[in-house]
């Protein structure tokens, strides 16, 4: 080979090789679920700096005009998740869906080789939990659940310098609290289906129903569709709970609550109550209601013998027994920390804050709650068979 010829096929292989790194310091994204939801998060991913909007997902038109109008126009859309995968450009998706899509798509990305940002809660029902771990396990794609708390700097602050040192002595009780949800407490007047809105698609596998705006506009309403409040908010706080105490064994669990307030059609309770019992001494107990009681501080909050901790999305307190108040203020916004990391471990390997694992422990003593709840009865964890049953 003469030397111009060696110059030259070096010089191609070196912009290959640019070529090469520069699509690897990218993601390409469809957003599957053009919601409320999941266009803040798409929105997050995209101030990263680091990440193409090439795919949007809706069975609703209007709902992919107001994502068009909020994060930019997309490559590739369409009505049905299963035309997205297949699209090129696709490395990624973030799955915004009412929870009784979520195994099935997620299952769908995963067999196409896409990494999975996926809203939580993970599941729909606990039996679907072990099928979306065993398939989470046996790719070689990252699948994060989005319980942003996992992400927060404060929150890891807390779990490094607090529960690691044991500050809190032997801690008993573990409170949640989070009312007022103006989404949740909305009256919703019937209209007729909306044309272009796919309403068989909608309902996937559900037991038929007749189209009525609030079971699409409102869907958390219904245990068909997702778990309320007893796991649409018990999830973030459970959360919370379970990874600072690093005990994922709930022993059983009670609950109790109702429509109080709410006579529109709804099923699933506007206020609850939950206390789940955890293999390691203590309680965490759930208070919620959609309705605007006072509530300034959304938290969880750590009970020890030796001092308290409060923790929220915008600080956590410590309070030491012999020492005065430690404040902690929050760095930025959770959906922010949450994407960086995801998109960190799409791109150069790193962990995930949120993974699978984490994310169904967090969301176990959710599902405990609800079978509480439905059933009136005490409901326990048989870890060996991976079931809730009857205490």
């Amino acid at each position: 080979m003469k030397r111009r010829d060696f110059v030259r096929a070096a010089a191609i292989t070196a912009a290959s090789y640019s070529r090469i790194l520069g699509a690897n310091d990218r993601l390409g994204m469809a957003l599957i679920g053009t919601g409320r939801r999941g266009r803040e998060v798409m929105r997050a991913l995209l101030e990263t700096r680091q990440v193409d909007l090439v795919g949007l997902c809706d069975i609703y038109d209007v709902q992919l005009e107001r994502a068009r109008q909020m994060l930019g126009k997309a490559q590739h859309e369409s009505g049905r998740h299963e035309e997205i995968l297949a699209r090129p450009g696709v490395d990624a998706v973030l799955i915004a869906t009412p929870d009784h899509w979520h195994l099935d798509m997620a299952l769908d990305a995963l067999k196409a080789r896409k990494h999975v940002l996926l809203e939580k809660p993970a599941v729909h029902q606990h039996e679907e939990g072990a099928e979306l771990y065993r398939a989470a396990k046996l790719s070689d794609r990252m699948v994060m659940v989005g319980t942003q708390q996992r992400s927060g700097p404060h929150y890891k602050r807390a779990k490094e310098e607090i529960f690691a040192q044991n500050k809190l002595g032997k801690i008993l009780f573990v409170r949640t609290a989070w009312h007022d949800f103006g989404w949740q407490a909305r009256q919703i007047p019937d209209e007729p289906k909306p044309a272009n809105l796919d309403w068989v698609r909608f309902l996937g596998k559900t037991p038929y129903f007749e189209y009525k705006k609030a079971r699409y506009d409102s869907w958390r309403y219904f245990p068909e569709y997702g778990g309320g409040i007893l796991c649409d908010i018990l999830n973030h706080w459970a959360d919370v709970a379970v990874w600072m105490m690093n005990d994922a064994t709930p022993v059983d669990a009670v609950a109790t609550g109702g429509i109080y307030h709410a006579r529109d059609g709804r099923v699933n309770p506007d206020t609850a109550n939950a206390i789940i019992r955890y293999s390691s001494g203590w309680n965490l107990s759930f208070e919620s209601t959609v309705w605007p009681l006072e509530n300034p501080r959304p938290s969880v909050e750590f009970l020890g013998t030796e001092g308290t901790l409060d923790i929220a999305r915008s600080d956590y307190i410590f309070k030491p027994r012999k020492a005065q108040p430690v404040q902690v203020k929050a760095e930025g916004p959770l959906e922010l920390a949450q994407a960086r990391n995801f998109v960190d471990a799409c791109l150069k390997g790193a962990k995930l804050n949120s993974d699978v694992t984490t994310g169904l422990a967090g969301l176990l003593p959710c599902h405990m709650a609800r079978a509480a709840y439905w059933t009136g009865k005490r409901m326990r964890y048989d870890a060996e068979r991976n079931q809730i049953v009857t205490s």
